[in-house]
Order: C-alpha cells, then sequence, then structure tokens
C-alpha cells in the first residue's frame, strides 16, 4: 500500500487503509501494532448498526504527547530516551493505562495499547477510557539511580496530561510498584501535595491495592476456567502451557496449579522447560530468582523456542509481548483454548487460523483486565481514603471477570462470532454510546 497523488495539484494524499484515512505520522508500508487494532475495528463495525456514524473516533487517538526524557548517568554523561504518553479516547471517563520501559517501544505500540485499554476498560464496564505510554530504553542496562531520574523526569515532562481526574498511570513491562511510588512522589512534588491517585499499582504503603500483584494473573484464571466449564473441560488436570514469566504469566501459573491444572511448558526470555510431569510453579519461581533463568529447572527438558508452539496442551497462555501468535505457528498449536494474558499477543491472521481450527481464544481485552479492575478499586479507595481486604479485593474481582465473560460469551453465541469480536462489539457499543450522547464540542 502506497500514498497516492490528487490529480488535480499532484500533492501527496494521505494513505488509506482498510478506507480510512491513516495519521501523516504512521509510515503506510510498516504502520506497526496499531495495525492490528484498526483491522479488529473494521471487523466489528457492520455489528454496530447506527452506531457505526462514530466509528471513526476509534480509529484515532485523542491525544499523543511525545516527549524527550535526558537524564544524567552515573558516569557523568547525558543520555536522552523518547517518551510517549497516548490518550486513545476519554469518552466514558479517564485515561486508564500503564507504562512500559522497552528498547523496542514505538509509537504505533503505545497508540495500540492505549486503544487496547479503551476496548479493555469498555469490555468490563469500567468508567476509564485508554491511555498508555512507554520510554524506549532497555532497563537491564542501567542502574537503579539512572532508573529513578529516567522516570522521575519521564513523570514530569508527562505531567501535563496526566492526573487523579485525566489520566492515571500504572506499572506495566519493565516497570514495577517502585516505579509508581517515583512517579507518584514526583506527580506530588509538581503539584504540592500528596496525589496517590494519580498511578494505580504503588505500594500498599503508599495508597496501593492489596491483591493487586496477582490481579491481572487471577483474571487469567477465572475468564480460563469459565471458559472450561463452556467448552465441556476439566479444570482438574488440565495441561497448561504458559509464555512469559514476569508477573502475569507467574501468577496465571501459580493460581491454576493451586486449582489442580498441570502446568506443562513455561517459556520466557532465558528459554523454554517442559515436563508431561508437570512443572511446580513456585519452584520454577524460586528457580527463576536464584539463576536468572528458567532453564536447568530439575525435572524438565528444554526446548528450542519454536518448539513451544508445538507443546502438547490443553490450555495456552501467551503472556509476554504482542504479536506472538502469527500465521505462521497457528498451525502447529495443540491447545483447544488460548487465554491471552499479555496485550495483542495474535494477529488477525491467526485469529482466522485459529477459529478454522475450532480453538477457542479468550481475548486480551477480557482475560488480561484483572489488573486494571484492581487499579480502579485502588483509585476508588485512595478517593475514599478506605481500603478493603483482599478477599473482599478479590470477590470483587472474580465477580466483575466472571460476569464480564458470561455476557461476552452470550454475545458471541448470539451473532455466532469469535469471543474478541464479541468484546469489540460490547466495547465499541458502549464507547460510541457514550460518544454519540456528549455530542461533539463546540
Amino acid at each position: 500500500m502506497t500514498a497516492t497523488q490528487d490529480p488535480q495539484n499532484q500533492t501527496p494524499a494521505q494513505p488509506q487503509l482498510g478506507g480510512h484515512t491513516l495519521p501523516s505520522y504512521l509510515d503506510p508500508n510498516n504502520i506497526g501494532p496499531y495495525e492490528i487494532y484498526l483491522e479488529q475495528v473494521e471487523r466489528v463495525t457492520p455489528y454496530l448498526g447506527k452506531l457505526a456514524y462514530w466509528v471513526e473516533t476509534l480509529k484515532r487517538p485523542k491525544r499523543i504527547l511525545v516527549v524527550d526524557v535526558p537524564i544524567h548517568l552515573d558516569d557523568g554523561t547525558v543520555a536522552h530516551f523518547e517518551g510517549y504518553r497516548v490518550q486513545h479516547n476519554t469518552s466514558r471517563g479517564p485515561a486508564k493505562g500503564g507504562v512500559r520501559f522497552h528498547q523496542d517501544v514505538t509509537l504505533s505500540e503505545v497508540m495500540a495499547l492505549s486503544a487496547w485499554m479503551t476496548i479493555k476498560n469498555a469490555a468490563v464496564n469500567l468508567p476509564y477510557g485508554g491511555g498508555k505510554g512507554g520510554v524506549r530504553i532497555d532497563p537491564r542496562k542501567y542502574s537503579t539511580g539512572e532508573l529513578e531520574r529516567l522516570t522521575r523526569r519521564y513523570t514530569t515532562e508527562i505531567g501535563l496530561v496526566i492526573g487523579p481526574e485525566k489520566d492515571i498511570p500504572a506499572p506495566d513491562v519493565n516497570t514495577n510498584p517502585q516505579t509508581m511510588a517515583w512517579m507518584m512522589d514526583t506527580y506530588s512534588m509538581n503539584v504540592g501535595r500528596t496525589a496517590t491517585g494519580v498511578v494505580t499499582g504503588k505500594p500498599v504503603s503508599l495508597g496501593g491495592s492489596l491483591g493487586r500483584g496477582d490481579a491481572t494473573g487471577r483474571g487469567v484464571f477465572v475468564t480460563g476456567a469459565e471458559a472450561l466449564v463452556k467448552l465441556g473441560m476439566p479444570l482438574e488436570g488440565a495441561r497448561v502451557a504458559v509464555q512469559g514469566f514476569g508477573n502475569v504469566g507467574n501468577a496465571a501459573a501459580r493460581i491454576f496449579f493451586d486449582h489442580g491444572a498441570k502446568i506443562v511448558a513455561i517459556q520466557d526470555v532465558t528459554g523454554t522447560v517442559h515436563s508431561e510431569a508437570g512443572i511446580n510453579p513456585y519452584a520454577a519461581a524460586a528457580h527463576l530468582t536464584r539463576t536468572g533463568k528458567i532453564t536447568d529447572l530439575e525435572g524438565t527438558e528444554e526446548l528450542g523456542r519454536d518448539e513451544f508452539w508445538s507443546v502438547d496442551c490443553d490450555v495456552l497462555i501467551p503472556a509476554a509481548l504482542e504479536k506472538q501468535i502469527t500465521a505462521e505457528n497457528a498451525g502447529r498449536i495443540r491447545a483447544k483454548l488460548i487465554v491471552e494474558g499479555a496485550n495483542g499477543p495474535t494477529t488477525p491472521a491467526a485469529d482466522d487460523l485459529l477459529r478454522e481450527r475450532g480453538v477457542t481464544v479468550v481475548p486480551d481485552v477480557l482475560a488480561n483486565a484483572g489488573g486494571v479492575t484492581v487499579s480502579y478499586f485502588e483509585w476508588v479507595q485512595d478517593f475514599s481514603s478506605f481500603f478493603w481486604t483482599e478477599d473482599e479485593i478479590n470477590a470483587r474481582l472474580d465477580r466483575i471477570m466472571r460476569e464480564a465473560f458470561l455476557g461476552l460469551w452470550d454475545v458471541k453465541e448470539r451473532h455466532g462470532v469469535t469471543l474478541r469480536t464479541a468484546a469489540y462489539i460490547v466495547a465499541c457499543t458502549r464507547v460510541l454510546e457514550a460518544r454519540a450522547l456528549r455530542g461533539l464540542y463546540p
């Protein structure tokens, strides 16, 4: 696809994708992850009825901020990093979404992640829009002091657009509660008051919520368990393969294991391990902490990275990065159920192949919504200065995730579509209803 020429004046026309205009800051020959999101919106548009009048609202981020993040390094030099904060949509409430530190962060990626947050929040009916942030850095190469300075400078640079009632960041890839503590403190210093509600995923001692650490993985488990019921498959003894053993994959593996499932394979950046007899995820996490790698785990065999997709299992949990399940490997997947712990792990082409093969996919915008749901609980608790017990948090989370899953399953059955399309039907309808009711200002 290339940009066309205007026959009247020979000036370049804006490039097109699927019948709609691309913004000028995206390369039409290499759109990146945002192209996946745009295709997902195209697929759901026929189901939106009169609300399709407003569908272009979903294709354009409301606000994009690109910032330079200069810091002093430990060696006395100054380094500059690219930072982003994208607010995709705020029709239903303030923007909400994480901040990731990764060397491959791009504007297209952050745009896609913010858009998926819009869909995710609407799919589980949280009063938020979608936002996302990122800094293009490999955090493994920098000291704790350098990362603190980076976080504080980035927070100051995006301080124009964030706030407890405007845009609430949270942890994502390579960020954690400590990162959020630095962000909260920096924002508080700049506004002259302690503003705990500006971020979520904070340490509990700074207004964080109990249950937040495992919330995303817990949501993966709850939706996965409900899907097994619908498919007539037992949870007890179900063979589970997990890609990504960070916060989400680790928690999901532990909770599935605690409910009688068998973890048969784990893959992370250091390698892939497999055991037909089952892997204890607690032992795997301890081994990873002790050795810095998942391989050489007692009682397991090591597989090649690409062999992971051929592991014989009932449930596959991609909990790493986007675009992991593609047209090239989807045909080798032997699981009957995929529960997406990561954001955007399955390409549209792979989705089509999986559907043809009868594989059920619980999409990211539902499966990994546990994190933002408990972030919502944290935000509410910070405003009220009244905090709930972990049992109360988990009970509320389980109810919201279960009700959202059952609602989407009903839509799936009614329209004869995938769960992903069902999630987009529900979420896009909610967002565009809000847009239509609010109208355009001025």
